[in-house]
């Protein structure tokens, strides 16, 4: 089968013929084979591309593999094989997951209760692109902030992965979303989505236009802030925030890690949550799955779509991470395996 290894560490986005690349593709790596009587192994369709994948095959994600691996994300696809003590699937069953590391290939192999059917009228190239992004997002504002209807979100790096996920689901939870975002195709995917009011940095301040907005709504301020961003951004967004706001840390695209006072937040009574989605599946896996179960609900109903900014063949791997770090990327990034159901946009 068809895989990606990466061999050592290093940037992913360098052509994968340059000898510095840290990433191959294996045209023969061998087809994993069921490991229990409750695996399954699952052909790939689609694979998504995260952030989180850029930094681990540059070694500066939190979590460190051992060389050579497989890249690994949320993925869908079809159930190729299932052992003799399967109750749940059969072969042919659509499904969807997410995996460490191993979904950047033809085929993976998984335990029966680390997978999701996807329902009946969902994209399954859409459903791949699920599980990470609106995961995190969902966790993070249903589970963690408890976000209500009529509270006002803002959402940093609104035209994200993360940050699409979270207007979306903001609006269905029935916030008052402001998304901040940079350049005018960026803020009117937005617009699009019904946001409530966005804020386009090439052209605005954060401070002064949201504050402006606030007013002309007669609001006190923020309720909630969702930050995949840090640095200077999450440093001016904090002078938005009212008594008992509560702050959702969710990454640093910046490269820079924020400092939140401690003073002002003991002052101001702020919640800081730190929000690392894929520690849920050790501490809290019902959680996950409850999350999950909701969200393919609401992608089968249509209260939320998956934007897809770029699919690429495995072979093109280096141009997705590329789009990644150049930052072309509104939405999901997607590796696919059927010739069909590719689109790049570059």
């Amino acid at each position: 089968m068809e895989a990606l290894l990466c061999r050592k560490l290093g940037d992913p986005s360098l052509s994968l013929e340059d000898d510095n690349s840290p990433i191959i593709v294996s045209k023969n790596h061998p087809v994993p084979q069921l490991k229990s009587p409750t695996s399954v192994r699952v052909r790939i369709k689609a694979t998504s591309l995260n952030f989180a994948n850029y930094l681990q095959i540059q070694g500066k994600y939190q979590e460190k593999a051992t060389l050579p691996f497989i890249p690994g994300s949320d993925y869908s696809g079809i159930v190729d094989a299932v052992g003799p003590k399967v109750s749940n699937f059969r072969v042919g069953d659509p499904v969807c997951s997410f995996a460490a590391l191993g979904s950047f290939a033809e085929f993976i192999v998984v335990d029966e209760n680390e997978l999701f059917r996807v329902p009946e009228g969902c994209d399954l190239v859409a459903a791949g692109a699920l599980a990470v992004a609106f995961g995190t997002s969902h966790v993070a504002l249903v589970h963690r902030a408890n976000l209500t209807s009529g509270q006002v979100l803002v959402v940093l790096g609104a035209a994200g992965g993360v940050g699409l996920a979270a207007v979306q689901i903001g609006k269905a939870c029935g916030a008052i979303v402001i998304a901040v975002a940079r350049g005018a195709e960026k803020v009117q995917i937005l617009k699009t989505l019904g946001v409530d009011h966005v804020v386009d940095l090439v052209s605005e301040n954060v401070i002064e236009s949201v504050k402006e907005f606030l007013k002309a709504r007669r609001l006190k301020g923020v309720d909630v802030l969702y930050d995949p961003v840090g640095g200077k951004l999450t440093k001016e967004s904090m002078k938005l925030l009212k008594w008992g706001a509560q702050i959702l840390i969710i990454g640093f695209a910046s490269g820079e890690i924020p400092v939140i006072p401690a003073n002002i937040a003991l002052v101001k009574n702020w919640t800081v949550h730190g929000l690392y989605w894929g520690s849920y599946k050790i501490h809290r896996p019902a959680v996950l799955e409850d999350s999950l179960k909701e969200l393919l609900s609401w992608l089968a109903r249509g209260l939320i779509s998956i934007h897809i900014s770029h699919s690429y063949r495995l072979s093109e791997a280096n141009l997705a991470f590329s789009a990644i770090k150049d930052r072309k990327v509104i939405g999901k990034v997607m590796i696919v395996f059927d010739d069909k159901l590719t689109r790049s946009k570059l």
